[in-house]
């Protein structure tokens, strides 16, 4: 009888809990595990690894979780050899938000055996920050399961 009783205040007590919003606490749960601030990180883990993805093909010069920088080293598209790519992506925050991430890229082209700065087109760098922000939703979205 005693386990019947306690059985029939559980079932009461977690339809009280359903009724007042309490009742996907599952979701509610995972959701928070992928909030955009939980990170053992000092910036979005999401934008810090979809940065890290999207660079994967750059070699690395310095990556800073804690300040969230990432630098690369210069690269040459094997498709242009007389021009090279340098580019710092910035974490600015621990959401995931459009304004959190900054790409900064810098370009050189080769003339008469010097490399000279050149300038990049605007639409470069949002770009960049675009593939990031996609790739880092679609990685929370992963993570939250929805």
């Amino acid at each position: 009888m005693k386990i019947q009783a306690r059985t029939a205040i559980a079932i009461a007590l977690i339809a009280a809990l359903a009724g007042c919003g309490g009742g996907n606490k599952k979701a509610r749960v995972a959701s928070d595990i992928a909030a955009s601030k939980v990170t053992t990180i000092g910036v979005n883990a999401y934008l810090w690894k979809a940065a890290l993805e999207t660079l994967s093909f750059m070699p690395m010069l310095q990556t800073d979780s804690n300040g969230g920088v990432i630098v690369t080293d210069w690269y040459v598209n094997p498709n242009q050899p007389a021009e090279r790519m340098k580019l710092t992506v910035t974490i600015l925050d621990a959401d995931l938000r459009a304004d959190a991430v900054r790409v900064s890229p810098i370009r050189q082209v080769l003339q008469n055996g010097n490399w000279v700065d050149a300038s990049v087109q605007a639409a470069t760098a949002q770009k960049l920050e675009d593939i990031i922000l996609t790739k880092a939703r679609d990685l929370r979205r992963v993570t939250i399961g929805g």
